[in-house]
């Protein structure tokens, strides 16, 4: 396999890793239903992922656009 073969497979899996974090915890903080009794008695406890969720979710983006711009840049050198 090529380098950048590889490397590409890494980051469809990193992308699909990132996904199924993201999904669990908006799973976890907001549930599948409505907010019964045992859901609203630690509310004053409660946070937001979404602060976290973004960082992750920003530090991916920059991997994936980093790939795709040094590829092309690759590209341009080799022609």
């Amino acid at each position: 396999m090529t380098r950048r073969r590889t490397f590409g497979l890494l980051l469809a899996a990193a992308t699909v890793a990132v996904a199924a974090f993201n999904v669990t915890n908006l799973m976890e903080a907001y549930g599948s239903g409505p907010p019964y009794y045992s859901r609203t008695t630690n509310m004053d406890k409660w946070e937001s992922p979404l602060p976290v969720l973004l960082s992750v979710d920003a530090i991916a983006m920059v991997a994936i656009a980093a790939f795709f711009f040094t590829g092309r840049a690759r590209r341009r050198s080799n022609k």
